[in-house]
């Protein structure tokens, strides 16, 4: 009869992986540094298929055939609860700290998260990963992966051993699992070469394209016995090898420069599989890799699925409600990171896994029990997110049994099947390790044997000096088909022996770091600054404004650069993030695929002496508004057309917008306008583009200079010469989805006027005037004194970082026109 398998200590090399991992992922997003660092979670992808494959084929190896139902409900109750009290706890305090559409955004997120389908949430969303402001779940998406993976490779496995005959099943399913993950490998990563360039977005977070990195990991487990040959000098040298990969892809592998996942992320992936294939056969404590095992990068794996679950909300929530990232900011952040991740650890992750409430105290529960045990390992130790305790991986490979210990054959009631073999002496209810040794008698009295067992237990009485003691007893053999499977004592008891203490001290640590932070917020930054009414300017009656109306509306701007708390503000900040452009007018007149009409895009009197045309980009569109009030106040005197599409830069030269849409029809729709005008004949024309760098559609990058000159190129076919106004758009603000709060004044929201707006705003001028046309800058009417505000008297400005509202483009309508008027065209 063959040896059953020796089990293999838990791995540190693993867990020191996991902690390289998280902390480069962490880092990335604190600092945006190391470059690479985001490829930490393509380390855990290789890991997590790595160990969820070794329980797998473990379990096929003992019964032929897998579990789904023991195997799902272990995942549920390991990653669960710690998750859940994140999506809860992050959910809650959104509708707190956020403003409305953002906590609504971050609700949806969270109930997408729960069913591990977040990632295919931010596909259908175009989300990008490494945008600015990212959804403050946005770390869920893989975990999403992860679980859509768990679901599906092991009814994969099940189908494929269950098509090999019934006594072939334990011993040739590692072939056919490595066989049927060497396929996932390969056509996983085939199409995420085709994904990553024509659909990066969809390729970043889709579980298609990332299951060859599980797959991966696969393969390693399906390859336990051969890698246990490696020599261990070789394996160390792996190792090394490996690690040195994984960190040299933190520090060089560049997203904009390499399609990821594919091939971009082959890199990190070959360096982890090293790594683990290297550690298979030797010692599993790796000393020789002591930089990742030593007990701190081991402790930091331990804890490290709290820590990333917890990383990006602390990073998000400090960048609304702390004004600055000095060291006092830095020192909140990483302090509230620390202690959530050391409470969420020790109050949920650890307790609430192991808690009898989410244990199954059934039958299967015991076979399960029973076979880990014969592994060597805790049936809920393998874990299958990226980044969780320590787990045991048994190398299935024989060993040399202990000698002359006579044997008794375990035999599952249940099954029949041959489970284990163990010594004449062993106790039900303790562990045995093949080829360990018996263990000594204990010193101390023995307990009271349970009900109904036949084992007696003798007092232990002294013995006089010179006497040897009598020889120790040992237990009877125990029949095979009578034996229990061992069991560890889940009681609640137990429980609170083992956990209640260090939920009880964490608990209390947590209350206390909670209550140091508020306290220092509030004496460093003044505590929090509540929506709260604001002595706001009057309104202006539009009709009744002075000859010039802009000294008012820098009154305005002023006030509100100053104001130390939001005012009661119509439309409010949280409608117009959430509108958008959707209550303008002449939104359809802007749209790609909208055929253009000249009738449904005019306002104003059909015969009025003034006819002028606003064409260009969302920038003209954002306008439109100021435009349609100035044609209906007029009073039958202007007519306004406007015409354009957002995303489509009004230029002699097709400028890249990712838009597969608007690049389709961006240069018939200029063509279009052309049209229009030579057949309209317009007085004058207003040319609004936006003030930002790009590129052409062969990736030639355009400087402001040329972006100015393109701009006049085109505008110089519009047959109106002198009679052209190059009108600037607003100043790029601060990110209202990121910067409004509740909690937070309106100077978390100010912005600055940026370098690109002013070398664009030169460079226009320049041009405008080598042609005898004008150009009207934003900068009276959105800035005082360089500060743009995000609001102006009870008005937001803008919905988003460019564009404005439909109530701010209407209140500057009167200085619009009395700057057109002062340049003449009007």
């Amino acid at each position: 009869m063959s040896t059953p398998p020796t089990p293999t200590p838990v791995r540190r090399d693993i867990q020191g992986l996991r902690a390289l991992a998280v902390i480069a992922v962490v880092l990335d997003h604190a600092l945006a540094w190391p470059r690479g660092g985001f490829v930490g979670v393509d380390v855990f992808f290789v890991i997590s298929g790595f160990l969820i494959t070794a329980v797998l084929l473990r379990e096929i190896a003992r019964t032929g055939r897998i579990r789904l139902r023991g195997f799902l409900v272990r995942r549920v109750r390991r990653i669960l609860p710690a998750a859940l009290v994140v999506l809860v706890t992050v959910t809650l305090v959104g509708f707190v700290v956020f403003n409305r559409p953002r906590a609504e955004q971050t609700l949806g997120d969270a109930l997408a998260a729960l069913v591990s389908l977040v990632n295919w949430r931010f596909v259908a969303e175009g989300a990008d990963y490494f945008a600015s402001s990212p959804s403050v779940l946005q770390h869920f998406w893989s975990l999403s992966v992860e679980e859509q993976f768990y679901l599906v490779w092991p009814v994969l496995l099940l189908i494929a051993v269950l098509c090999l005959p019934s006594e072939r099943r334990r011993s040739r399913g590692a072939l056919v699992v490595g066989a049927l993950a060497a396929v996932v490998v390969v056509a996983s990563f085939g199409w995420a070469l085709i994904q990553s360039t024509a659909a990066p977005t969809t390729a970043y977070f889709s579980t298609a394209t990332r299951a060859w990195e599980l797959g991966v990991g696969a393969l390693l487990a399906a390859a336990m016995p051969l890698l246990a040959r490696i020599p261990r000098v070789i394996g160390a040298l792996l190792g090394w090898v490996g690690l040195a990969g994984v960190v040299w892809a933190f520090l060089t592998v560049d997203p904009d420069a390499t399609a990821f996942p594919g091939p971009g992320a082959a890199l990190p992936v070959l360096a982890t599989a090293l790594v683990i294939a290297g550690g298979v056969g030797g010692d599993p404590r790796a000393r020789h890799l002591y930089p990742v095992t030593n007990p701190a990068a081991v402790f930091v794996g331990d804890v490290s699925y709290s820590l990333y679950l917890w990383h990006l909300p602390v990073l998000v929530f400090a960048a609304v409600l702390l004004p600055d990232d000095g060291p006092v900011a830095t020192a909140i952040v990483v302090g509230s990171m620390v202690a959530l991740t050391l409470a969420s650890y020790w109050v949920v992750e650890q307790p609430l896994h192991r808690s009898p409430l989410l244990r199954r105290a059934t039958r299967e529960r015991a076979r399960a029990a029973e076979a880990t045990t014969a592994a060597g390992m805790d049936a809920d130790d393998a874990r299958p997110t990226q980044v969780v305790d320590a787990v045991a991986a048994a190398v299935p490979v024989p060993v040399a049994s202990a000698p002359a210990a006579p044997s008794v054959a375990m035999r599952s009631a249940s099954s029949g099947h041959t489970v284990a073999q163990r010594p004449a002496g062993w106790v039900p209810g303790t562990r045995y390790f093949p080829g360990s040794r018996p263990a000594p008698a204990p010193s101390a009295p023995a307990p009271l044997a349970p009900r109904g067992s036949t084992a007696a237990s003798a007092p232990l009485v002294p013995q006089p000096a010179g006497i040897a003691p009598p020889p120790r007893q040992t237990a009877p053999p125990v029949p095979a088909v009578a034996d229990p499977a061992p069991r560890t004592d889940h009681s609640w008891a137990a429980w609170r022996a083992r956990f209640g203490g260090q939920m009880l001290f964490a608990s209390l640590g947590l209350v206390i770091a909670a209550g140091l932070v508020v306290l220092t917020v509030q004496n460093t930054y003044g505590g929090p600054v509540l929506d709260v009414p604001g002595i706001a300017a009057p309104a202006q009656d539009d009709a009744a404004a002075p000859a010039d109306p802009l000294p008012a509306l820098q009154a305005e701007l002023a006030a509100a650069a100053s104001a130390t708390s939001w005012p009661r503000l119509s439309p409010s900040i949280d409608d117009v993030i959430a509108t958008s452009s959707a209550d303008n007018a002449a939104r359809t007149c802007f749209t790609p695929g909208i055929p253009i009409d000249a009738t449904r895009c005019s306002w104003g009197a059909a015969d009025a002496a003034t006819h002028l045309y606003l064409v260009g980009d969302s920038t003209a569109m954002a306008y439109a508004p100021a435009f349609k009030k100035m044609a209906e106040d007029s009073a039958g005197a202007l007519r306004v057309t406007t015409v354009g599409m957002y995303g489509c830069r009004f230029t002699d030269v097709l400028v890249y917008n990712p838009d597969v849409e608007v690049m389709a029809e961006c240069a018939q729709r200029k063509l279009d306008v052309r049209a229009m005008l030579t057949a309209d004949a317009p007085q004058s024309v207003v040319v609004a583009n936006a003030y930002t760098l790009g590129h052409t559609i062969d990736d030639r990058d355009l400087s402001a200079n040329e972006l100015a000159a393109a701009a006049a190129a085109e505008a110089a076919t519009y047959g109106v010469p002198g009679r052209i106004a190059y009108l600037a758009p607003p100043p790029s603000g601060a990110d209202l989805a990121r910067c409004y709060s509740p909690l937070t004044g309106p100077a978390a929201c100010l912005a600055g006027v940026d370098a690109t707006w002013q070398q664009m705003a030169a460079a226009t001028a320049a041009n405008a005037a080598a042609s005898g046309d004008h150009a009207v800058s934003s900068l009276p009417f959105s800035c005082v004194d360089g500060v743009c505000p995000a609001f102006a008297g009870t008005r937001p400005t803008k919905y988003d970082q460019t564009h404005l509202t439909v109530a701010f483009a209407e209140h500057i309508a009167p200085v619009l026109r009395w700057e057109l008027t002062r340049v003449g065209l009007l």
